[in-house]
Parts: C-alpha cells; sequence; structure tokens
C-alpha cells in the first residue's frame, strides 16, 4: 500500500465516521426510466444530500441519460422513492449541476434540445473521472 492509498483509506474512515465532513456530492446515475424506483432513487438521495447542504453534482450516463429529457423528468415516478420532477426541480432551485454522457446521450436521440433550459451539459467520461476524483462521496444508482 502506497503512501496516496493509506491516505484515500485514511479519508474514507473519517468520512464514514463523520459524513457531515463531506462537503461536494458526486451522484452518478446509469439506471434509466425502465427502472424508476431505482432511476428515482438516485435523484432523491442526490436531492436530499442538496437539502443538507452539500454541493451536488449529478451524471447521467447509459440508460440514465434518457432521464434528462422532459419525458422522463415528467413521467418517472418509482414505489416509495416519489416523481422524479419533484426531485430534480429540487436540484435545479438548489444549483446542483447535471452532466450527461454524450456517447450515451447519442445512442439514445438525446440532443441539445433535451439540454435546453437546465443546468446540464453533455462531458465525456474523462469529466466523469474528473468529478469523481474531485468529490468528497460518490454514489452510484
Amino acid at each position: 500500500m502506497n503512501l496516496r492509498q493509506i491516505g484515500a483509506a485514511a479519508s474514507l474512515v473519517l468520512l464514514a465516521a463523520s459524513p457531515a465532513w463531506a462537503d461536494s456530492f458526486l451522484v452518478h446515475i446509469h439506471t434509466g426510466p425502465d427502472n424508476p424506483t431505482e432511476a428515482a432513487l438516485g435523484f432523491t438521495v442526490a436531492s436530499a444530500a442538496l437539502k443538507a447542504g452539500h454541493t451536488v453534482t449529478v451524471f447521467l450516463a447509459g440508460d440514465g441519460a434518457s432521464l434528462i429529457t422532459d419525458a422522463a423528468i415528467n413521467g418517472v415516478e418509482g414505489k416509495g422513492t416519489g416523481k422524479l420532477k419533484d426531485s430534480f426541480d429540487a436540484l435545479v432551485k438548489g444549483g446542483a449541476h447535471f452532466y450527461v454522457s454524450g456517447m450515451s446521450a447519442k445512442a439514445r436521440d438525446i440532443t441539445d434540445a433535451d439540454l435546453t433550459g437546465k443546468s446540464a451539459e453533455f462531458a465525456i467520461p474523462a469529466k466523469l473521472v474528473e468529478l469523481a476524483a474531485a468529490a468528497d462521496v460518490v454514489l452510484s444508482y
């Protein structure tokens, strides 16, 4: 184990002991509208982190890229995890930023028009890696 790994392990122990020390959350959502409960859960948890005072970034990839469309925002509702629209609106109001995998979007015919009026932009996998490395906490749904 090198010094960097030891430092990372120590940081994880501290975060586990006191999540309040965590400032930034990256929520990576790769589950799409076909699994509305898990898809909405990612947004619900991201919204809860934002409400608790953390900085939140959401990265949508794979089938999760579809969640940026108006059809998904207005139509996805999970069992026990609520309406996607409620969490999405809370995230936008709270200043969260969304990244959407450009490759996933292209494969699903998601265009710039789907991002219009949303705090969102297309990104490449290197951006996800950058965000994950910089975040205090990374969650994946």
